[in-house]
């Protein structure tokens, strides 16, 4: 059996067509854990009117308040051998847990977790944004080589509607225990850290809803800085060498970020940018140096830059005997 846990909140115009994704899946040995998080419409209407005729179907309330909670919510009654997450907005296409399910269940290796491709809708049929378009074929490219970890830093490399584990390992990393936002991208970070094979199903089996109100849009938990604040401290945690020097190349915005965050945690670094305009100049009581003239030999790098030429310039320039970290 598959577990979805799906929480929801003041998303009734969605619920209906969702929820009929998911009946009309070609694997039909699943339950749906649908919690309503402190709702203010008809949604918990809706999806009990769709419980009453569906036993598969349960309808909870969220014990405390936002997605974490939910999610912990939902999950103490899940019953399935695999878990799998789902939006309320968003809709499966057909054959979604039949994929996830095979990924798991072909590999024969319990630490895997099945990642889904993922296709960008708008309500009104009009065209996704550039940046959107950029992250979802960023993320399917990722997915199809098995490197969704290379570039963690840069996003998040699997988002929460695109995957299932086994029920055991899911349980084994912490399952949705953790209390950091963007949880998905935090979730990931944890399937990193304990070496969890990334796998993708072989075709596009989820479509994500792009609306003004989405949740990642307008929350305060999906914004930049929590973003940062989540990078820079799993960094640290996973990542970061005390016997290597620590190099933070990019001095805009980006890189004050990051920069931030590093002070507030007491890690030492040195500061590079190729802007002349910054160069020799203090930024939060740092010296900003030269990235062009100082030996990033034997380091640990942070790239932090805006510039898509500066960008490509540094990943042409890589030293083999220096480990870099790509948080753009």
């Amino acid at each position: 059996m598959i577990s979805i846990i799906m929480p929801f909140k003041n998303e009734s115009c969605f619920l209906t067509k969702t929820i009929d994704s998911i009946l009309q899946q070609s694997y039909d040995n699943w339950e749906l854990i649908a919690v309503d998080d402190n709702s203010n419409d008809n949604g918990s209407a809706i999806v009990k009117e769709y419980a009453n005729t569906d036993d598969r179907i349960k309808l909870l309330i969220n014990k405390g308040e936002g997605i974490i909670q939910a999610l912990q919510t939902g999950y103490t009654v899940a019953k399935g051998d695999f878990i799998s997450r789902m939006d309320a907005d968003d809709l499966m296409l057909a054959h979604k847990l039949d994929q996830l399910r095979k990924v798991l269940t072909n590999s024969g290796n319990l630490n895997v977790v099945a990642v889904g491709k993922v296709r960008y809708f708008k309500s009104d049929n009009s065209e996704i944004g550039n940046g959107f378009s950029a992250y979802e074929k960023w993320l399917n490219s990722i997915s199809e080589q098995g490197e969704n970890f290379k570039e963690i830093y840069k996003e998040c490399p699997i988002p929460s509607p695109s995957w299932m584990m086994g029920k055991d390992t899911f349980d084994a990393i912490g399952a949705f225990d953790g209390e950091l936002y963007p949880e998905d991208y935090e979730l990931a970070f944890r399937m990193y850290k304990n070496n969890i094979i990334p796998i993708a199903t072989p075709d596009v089996v989820h479509l994500w809803r792009d609306y003004p109100e989405r949740t990642s849009r307008i929350h305060i938990h999906y914004r930049d800085n929590s973003f940062f604040e989540l990078k820079v401290g799993q960094f640290i945690s996973i990542d970061y060498a005390y016997d290597r020097e620590l190099i933070l190349i990019g001095a805009g915005k980006k890189g004050k970020k990051v920069a931030k965050e590093l002070l507030h945690s007491n890690v030492s670094f040195t500061w590079l940018s190729n802007n002349s305009k910054k160069i020799g100049h203090l930024i939060y009581g740092m010296e900003i140096k030269d990235s062009e003239s100082f030996d990033c030999t034997y380091a640990q790098v942070i790239v932090a830059v805006s510039s898509p030429s500066e960008l490509e310039q540094i990943k042409k320039s890589e030293l083999s005997s220096t480990i870099y970290y790509y948080f753009c």
